[in-house]
């Protein structure tokens, strides 16, 4: 019922909004005296900050249509090479690139954003990785003949997708899914599966929520499962192909990034009307892209959710060496094969510092020289993969250690 009066309450909204867009732009209008005068500045951008903010988005684009190779700019194109109901695998193709430099699956959080949240990690990596990334699916766009997704088939789909990309392949984490790849790649190691990746790089991850627990870490704990089952799931409204489906809502989520930062966000937003108003246009700009990107939220799959609350956040069943996937436990001291680097930010306040390092004590098979572990100073959560410091000081780390676990002769994908 809620997820219905939401759709209902955003489609009342559109004409209001469509008026505010187009009385913004005639009061931008060259041609329009009154757009010189100061009232009209302050109202135009008021219009536009309350366009913004009321806009439904859909999913954005990667938009990475080159990237710079040692002085040279290549061109890249994107292809999608392997489809799941409920994910698929992108590929950055770079033309005219050796093929001999490491194979990259990066996998993107099935968290509320889109893959496309990761679009500064993969333009920071395309000079020196041939990456694919993870897309997962929205699941109001699922039909229930699409069957049910869990946080097991997501270990399982990671599985797929190393098997597609071969032997020598390199995996990489942000953020929720460095639970379900530790998982996967424990699974791959007791098995002794030849596709088990050569280096796992885990950033900013919840491995161990017990350490330094951050809000969302607590909200989880302060409720029951059956709170957030009755609390928060809700069935897709009839618009949407996955009619009567149980997800969590996207929208809900979002409410719950925003509450967390409000006097942030509301600041943010204040800044952005200022800049229409002087009419700094590329600041304006760049403030609405981040929150273009930030608002494009898709709904998660009911058992996926509630299975990755009570396993990792109430239970930790991965550091208390209680994960059971399909029957088969899991056993992080099993991976002997493959090095690990964990990444961590200072000021993380999603996934507390120390929780993603709590991997290393639990991949006790390997030797001193296959881990590493690195704590970004002064950055937060977004930080640890995007924006300034990622690119300079993080990325050439990641890129350096996978280089280093590297096999020279590799048998690359046709």
């Amino acid at each position: 019922m809620l997820y219905n009066l939401h759709e209902l309450g955003r489609a009342a909204m559109t004409p209001y909004r469509l008026a505010a867009e187009a009385n913004a732009g005639l009061l931008r209008h060259p041609y329009n005296p009154l757009s010189y005068t100061p009232a009209a500045r302050v109202v135009s951008a008021a219009l536009d900050v309350f366009e913004h903010t009321t806009r439904p988005y859909g999913k954005p684009d990667f938009n990475l249509p080159t990237t710079t190779i040692a002085g040279r700019t290549v061109a890249v194109t994107e292809e999608v090479v392997l489809r799941k109901p409920f994910g698929q695998l992108r590929h950055f193709k770079r033309e005219g690139v050796a093929t001999d430099q490491p194979r990259l699956l990066l996998v993107a959080p099935h968290s509320g954003h889109y893959a496309t949240l990761l679009r500064g990690t993969v333009e920071a990596l395309l000079p020196d990785h041939d990456i694919y990334i993870t897309e997962w699916r929205d699941g109001r766009m699922a039909p229930l003949a699409d069957g049910p997704f869990s946080l097991d088939d997501y270990i399982d789909y990671l599985i797929a997708f190393l098997h597609y990309l071969g032997p020598g392949t390199h995996i990489m984490a942000v953020c929720q899914p460095a639970v379900p790849v530790l998982c996967a790649v424990s699974l791959m190691a007791t098995d002794k599966d030849p596709c088990q990746p050569r280096s796992m790089t885990l950033m900013g991850g919840p491995i161990d929520t017990r350490i330094n627990p951050t809000v969302p870490n607590k909200l989880a704990k302060e409720h029951s499962i059956e709170w957030f089952e009755h609390g928060v799931i809700q069935r897709v409204p009839v618009i949407y192909p996955g009619f009567m489906r149980e997800v969590y809502p996207g929208y809900i989520q979002l409410t719950g990034f925003m509450q967390m930062n409000l006097e942030k966000h509301v600041g943010a937003h204040i800044e952005l009307f200022n800049h229409l108003v002087r009419g700094d246009g590329d600041e304006a700009d760049d403030r609405k892209a981040f929150y273009e990107e930030y608002r494009a939220v898709m709904d998660l799959p009911a058992e996926y959710y509630l299975q990755t609350v009570k396993q990792v956040f109430q239970e930790h069943q991965l550091p208390r060496g209680l994960f059971v996937s399909r029957g088969r436990k899991v056993e992080p001291r099993a991976i002997t094969r493959t090095a690990l680097l964990t990444v961590e930010g200072e000021r993380d306040d999603i996934s507390g510092v120390g929780q993603t390092k709590a991997a290393q004590d639990l991949c006790t098979g390997l030797a001193p020289g296959q881990r590493a572990h690195y704590e970004q100073p002064g950055v937060g959560h977004y930080g640890v993969f995007n924006g300034r410091r990622w690119k300079s000081e993080i990325a050439p780390r990641v890129t350096a250690f996978i280089k280093k676990h590297d096999k020279a002769t590799r048998l690359v994908k046709a």
